[in-house]
């Protein structure tokens, strides 16, 4: 049973890794909103691919726009924490009560 705990291990690690790479994202693209960044850059590109996906669908679920600020990115980083706290956690606890 070692080796599935390691296995889950393995994953919980590179999943809270994903999810804080994810958290750097959001976070750039949050910076290049306040300012006038060109569209063209492949930064901002890479930005806006790796995070319109998610921030849409939030955008189409709940009105998260309040006095001209759209709130969908506080949104989405809540979910990344909620994430990182329960699924994250809840996968290294399986993984140790296999050990």
């Amino acid at each position: 049973m070692f080796i599935i705990a390691n296995l889950i291990i393995a994953l919980a690690q590179i999943l809270d890794y994903v999810l804080w790479a994810y958290i750097w994202i959001l976070i750039g693209r949050v910076v290049i909103s306040y300012v006038n960044a060109d569209p063209n850059n492949p930064l901002v590109r890479f930005l806006h691919n790796a995070t319109d996906p998610v921030l849409d669908r939030v955008r189409e679920k709940l009105p998260v726009t309040t006095l001209g600020f759209d709130l969908s990115p506080v949104v989405v980083w809540l979910a990344v924490i909620f994430l990182q706290h329960f699924l994250v956690r809840t996968l290294f606890d399986l993984a140790h009560a296999l050990r």
